[in-house]
């Protein structure tokens, strides 16, 4: 289903990658203030920086990206910010429905999307239909998405079905089945660009487990290379789960 390489000089291991990377793409506002523009033009590079990596995860063999496109917590942002970061989700989904024929890739919506413009909505919609017949990458976008928000939605959707006699009992396998992520392996690899060394709010059930890797880069800048030297330094790591290996 996927295909594989051997090792490159930057000394990847194609045959043992990570199963599942997740990235906040961080840094497109400051990338652009750096260059006296305004943040939206920002936006616009990290969204072409993002279609750069998508397809290199499929021409490489990762099989589940997931990526922070628009956090609960970014509608605080200046209105026109706002308003440019959904006219691009627009723009790109009008030209991924066109691609994902092409190319293949799988695209899921996590968060809660009931708020955003029936066009966007729509959109969405139409994706995800046309994703069930793929078998490439499937990428995950988070998009009014946070993970406290996601957790109390879990729980609520829990409640409701205990209360009407669907479940007993409760465990961690039963709780992720009412999570964004149900049916999803939890990330391997989270990569933060722009240097921050946080999570800010981005799958923070899922992430228990997670190797975290951050890098100065601003996301518009991040390359092919840049997700090689993070997976080359995941796949150093020892992943014990909490046992002494």
């Amino acid at each position: 289903m996927f295909g594989r390489r051997k090792k490159t000089a930057g000394q990847v291991e194609f045959e043992n990658l990570p199963r599942h990377i997740a990235i906040i793409m961080d840094g497109n506002g400051r990338w652009a203030r750096r260059r006296g523009m305004p943040r939206k033009v920002g936006h616009s590079a990290g969204a072409a920086a993002f279609r750069t990596i998508a397809t290199y995860c499929q021409d490489i063999g990762i099989q589940y990206l997931t990526v922070y496109a628009f956090s609960t917590e970014n509608w605080k942002r200046p209105a026109d910010e706002v308003s440019a970061i959904m006219e691009l989700l627009e723009q790109y989904l009008g030209e991924a429905i066109e691609e994902m024929e092409k190319k293949r890739v799988k695209m899921k919506f996590l968060g809660d999307t009931s708020i955003l413009s029936e066009k966007l909505k729509t959109l969405i919609a139409e994706t995800e239909e046309i994703s069930k017949k793929f078998d490439g990458v499937q990428v995950n976008i988070c998009l009014n998405y946070g993970g406290r928000d996601e957790i109390l939605h879990a729980a609520r959707r829990y409640a409701q079905d205990y209360k009407a006699g669907l479940v007993s009992g409760l465990d961690e396998k039963a709780f992720g089945d009412y999570l964004y992520t149900a049916g999803i392996p939890d990330p391997d690899l989270i990569i933060r660009p722009s240097g921050e060394m946080r999570l800010s709010n981005f799958l923070i059930w899922q992430s228990a487990y997670a190797e975290f890797y951050s890098t100065d880069v601003l996301w518009p800048d991040f390359t092919k290379d840049d997700l090689n030297r993070a997976i080359i330094e995941f796949q150093g790591r020892n992943r014990r789960f909490g046992d002494v290996k």
